[in-house]
């Protein structure tokens, strides 16, 4: 495990969403990959189902005029028996065509990450709001 490798996939994987390259950003996902979030009612599960969720939240930001730039920080990884756990804080910066930058959320991201072909994806991502309860 490289914590250097760790980072350029985490820098890599949210410029992809950033930039609006959804089927791109999905792409680093395993196959069977599960993503969770409050937001969700059920787990997303399957790279399609990550990708038009992806397509949805970019379509969103264009409707309402906002850049958002997701700020990986503070990562911390270990190796498992099933690749690598990873936890880091994310804030999303979203910035209104003309406006000034807020902080839309902060959260936990917690992934597990496996190598695939020498490439690091996500197997699994688990998020949680710093403004919601746990659970």
């Amino acid at each position: 495990m490289n914590s250097t490798d760790i980072q350029q996939f985490y820098a890599r994987h949210m410029q992809l969403l950033d930039g609006g390259a959804a089927e791109a950003w999905a792409g680093t996902f395993t196959a069977d990959a599960v993503f969770a979030a409050p937001s969700m009612t059920e787990p997303v599960r399957g790279r399609d189902g990550i990708a038009a969720g992806a397509r949805a939240a970019v379509e969103g930001r264009a409707a309402a005029g906002e850049v958002h730039r997701h700020w990986v920080t503070m990562t911390t990884a270990r190796s498992t028996g099933a690749g690598i756990e990873a936890v880091s804080y994310v804030q999303i910066l979203a910035t209104p065509q003309g406006g000034a930058p807020r902080v839309h959320l902060s959260c936990v991201m917690r992934d597990r990450l496996v190598r695939r072909d020498g490439e690091l994806l996500v197997a699994e991502r688990h998020i949680t709001r710093d403004d919601r309860p746990a659970g």
